[in-house]
């Protein structure tokens, strides 16, 4: 896999070095460049608790990111999901603790409780107060005498580091810190494995499947288990986390993304957790964001804490770091009226057997072609046509009982409406405008056909599209004037033409596929008029 790196030797301090050049000046880093690697709040002046973590790359924004004012003061980074030297821990603790003390925060690996560990040790040789806690919200193996530390750490981060900013002493941000990680749970799930820089991806997660109770150095998870949705997903996290919250107790949930899962993804897992077994325990919720990732994993993790009120007002504590996402109410989303003029008006509903058999059909025939326009689609464009149609189809299935359906004027009209509503980009407007007119011109008396004419030039009219212009138009227009003869099965022979002959032409003058090149065009059918030519041919042969 291809990645924007130099050396991979060299992307840790290099990554440091952006991080840093990026803050406004509001972080610095040590030198010893490359082995010792610590990034420090560039206005600290030890007069309070110092906050310390940190622990292998690959984690980003954590530890790093989080270094700022409210949060940590110091961050120790170690090559990719390895842990920091000795040294460059204790340099780290020696940089920035005053006689206020120092908190480490170690995630439960062994590296680094070893080196935090020893360097805490020599730290105190040095006569400085220092103070670890080592985070283990783990919940994947509830047996396991050493359980890892996850994103639920950023909870110690946050809460402790607000304390310390706050003025508390060392004995009070420690206890503080120990509370929240004896009540923090957290465990996630993953559809594909991590890339490793500069190394073969390892691929051991099949199509179908997630793993289940995974670490963030590429570890796999406790099991695989089948997947079918995010639904799906959030349900199998969220019955693990309940056995570990409390009822009647409001939580904080902290909804993490491993680092591959797009931000659309990341909305629809918050909203399924909205909506999951644990959402009347989820009284708050941090992100989704990217907080504690495991390089590009296409994951998620939860993280659950029964915080009180001087935690939340910890959680809800400024910082002066854009990493942290913040805290807000977990609620139901409010909703509220359209605008006067877009409610839509709908015609009565009038039943018609035959007219909602055929549109059914027409219907069905679109939504079993999803893939394969998807996929042609793809070759290009941005493989959504089929979703599209598919999308559209599946709303007018569900609308047909409040169709006129023995009301071809009104029905047309109808259908128009609904495209405008349920049918995304240029593709959904045109089909309305197509509907709205067709609908329009039957009310004057033309013929079904004539009228479907009319539709289609006002929908040219408008969206500009010729034939040879690789759109849908190359197929509806031959497939509608060959219909005007009653043959359907010459519609559809003379919409396959039009489709067959988008194949050729090597520059599109309208849509998406405008924008692309003649080598990605040639060869492939335009989907939409593909998608035409497949609905007259169903129909021709039914």
């Amino acid at each position: 896999m291809t990645q924007f790196i130099n050396k991979r030797e060299d992307i840790v301090a290099e990554a440091i070095d952006g991080l840093v050049a990026a803050s406004g000046g509001k972080l610095a880093r040590l030198d010893g460049y490359p082995h010792i690697r610590v990034v420090v709040r560039a206005d600290w002046n030890k007069s309070k608790v110092a906050i310390v973590s940190g622990g292998g790359a690959g984690h980003e924004p954590a530890h790093a990111g989080f270094v700022g004012k409210g949060m940590l003061t110091a961050a120790v980074c170690g090559d990719v999901f390895a842990s920091p030297s000795v040294d460059a821990v204790l340099a780290g603790i020696l940089a920035v603790t005053g006689p206020a003390g120092c908190l480490l925060v170690v995630k439960n690996y062994t590296g680094d409780r070893l080196n935090f560990g020893l360097a805490a040790e020599r730290a105190r040789a040095f006569g400085l107060n220092v103070r670890v806690v080592i985070v283990d919200d783990d919940i994947a193996l509830p047996d396991l005498p050493q359980a890892r530390g996850l994103a639920g750490t950023l909870f110690v981060h946050k809460i402790a580091g607000a304390l310390a900013e706050n003025g508390a002493d060392l004995a009070t941000v420690s206890a503080a810190a120990e509370r929240v990680i004896a009540g923090t749970h957290s465990i996630g799930m993953s559809l594909d494995t991590c890339t490793i820089p500069g190394a073969p991806k390892e691929s051991r997660i099949p199509h179908g499947k997630a793993e289940l109770g995974l670490g963030i150095h590429g570890e796999a998870g406790v099991n695989q288990v089948d997947y079918l949705d995010a639904r799906g997903a959030m349900a199998m996290v969220a019955e693990k986390l309940s056995h570990y919250m409390i009822k009647g107790k409001k939580h904080v949930v902290l909804l993490n993304n491993l680092g591959g899962a797009s931000v659309l993804e990341s909305m629809v897992l918050a909203r399924e957790l909205s909506h999951s077994a644990i959402a009347d325990r989820a009284g708050f919720i941090v992100g989704p964001a990217s907080m504690m990732t495991s390089l590009d994993m296409r994951g998620f993790s939860v993280s659950v804490y029964a915080a009180n009120e001087e935690d939340i007002a910890a959680l809800k504590a400024p910082v002066s770091l854009s990493a942290w996402p913040g805290i807000h109410e977990l609620s139901a989303p409010k909703i509220r009226d359209l605008p006067d003029g877009l409610k839509p008006i709908r015609p009565l509903a009038s039943p018609h057997a035959p007219t909602r058999d055929f549109i059914t059909r027409c219907c069905q025939i679109l939504i079993a072609a999803e893939a394969d326009l998807n996929a042609l689609d793809a070759k290009a464009g941005d493989g959504d046509t089929g979703s599209t149609l598919a999308t559209a189809a599946r709303a007018l299935i569900t609308a047909l009982d409040d169709l006129p359906l023995a009301d071809h004027t009104q029905l047309l009209r109808a259908i128009g409406l609904e495209l405008s509503q349920t049918m995304g980009g240029s593709s959904g407007v045109l089909l309305a405008i197509f509907f709205s007119a067709a609908g329009d011109a039957t009310s004057s008396g033309m013929s079904l056909t004539d009228a479907l004419k009319a539709g289609l030039n006002r929908m040219q009219e408008i969206g500009g599209a010729q034939p040879g212009d690789r759109t849908m138009v190359d197929a509806l227009v031959p497939a509608l004037a060959a219909l005007s003869s009653g043959s359907i099965a010459g519609a559809a022979s003379a919409a396959r033409q039009g489709a067959s002959h988008t194949a050729s032409i090597a520059r599109a003058k309208a849509g998406r596929s405008a924008y692309i090149s003649a080598e990605h065009l040639l060869g492939h059918v335009d989907p939409g008029a593909e998608a035409v030519a497949r609905l007259f041919e169903h129909l021709a042969a039914d």
